[in-house]
């Protein structure tokens, strides 16, 4: 699963033999029941994608606990709810489908990493289970392995978002909709909303 430069760093700090163990050991193709039932315990994960020019994007995905749904031992499927309109995420899965998602569970000071295929059907029959979502990504599975806890931070959870979308219970507004900056290049259906002040970071921050 290695590439040149990978093994060029194992062999430098001698640890080829110990990737190699990794990948015969832990790295796997399916997502194992113990990781499955980790990764629909979840409420947040990292995305990383790629650009048609080879340029990585991260962004981080937060739901209800469980919105990462494990199809199968090989498939995932997760929401994309309404964001900020730029679509770099999703422009991106449609451009070059190869994504990581890493999740992290910073109360047990766990994580596990699943890379693979990314897929989009704006009709994808999971959407009705999602509220508010604006599309369902499907994640064809290429390997998937836990990671080394020694430095993840040890962090309790406060609360959930509040704009974390919820069936039949209306959806807090972004703040950020009604600033002057946006007020008329907003979609139609957030028209009603735009303002004609405020701080943009702090409004972006709030939201």
């Amino acid at each position: 699963m290695f590439h040149d430069k990978q093994i060029e760093l194992q062999q430098h700090f001698d640890t080829r033999k110990l990737s190699e163990r990794f990948e015969q050991t832990i790295i796997q193709p399916t997502i194992n029941p113990e990781d499955q039932a980790y990764i629909a315990d979840k409420n947040m994960f990292f995305l990383a994608t790629v650009d048609d020019k080879g340029q990585a994007n991260c962004s981080y995905k937060g739901g209800p606990k469980g919105f990462v749904k494990v199809i199968d031992e090989k498939t995932l499927a997760f929401p994309l709810y309404d964001g900020n309109g730029m679509f770099m995420s999703a422009g991106n899965v449609l451009a070059n489908p190869n994504i990581g998602m890493l999740f992290i569970d910073f109360e047990q000071q766990t994580r596990v990493r699943v890379n693979g295929i990314a897929s989009i059907d704006l009709n994808d029959p999971l959407m009705a289970e999602y509220p508010e979502a604006q599309m369902v990504v499907r994640v064809a599975v290429r390997e998937t392995f836990p990671n080394c806890q020694r430095y993840i931070h040890k962090m309790q959870l406060v609360e959930e978002s509040k704009f974390v979308p919820k069936a039949a219970c209306k959806t807090p507004d972004a703040p950020w909709k009604s600033l002057a900056l946006v007020a008329d290049v907003l979609p139609a259906r957030d028209a009603h909303l735009a303002g004609d002040g405020d701080n943009p970071a702090a409004a972006v921050n709030r939201a």
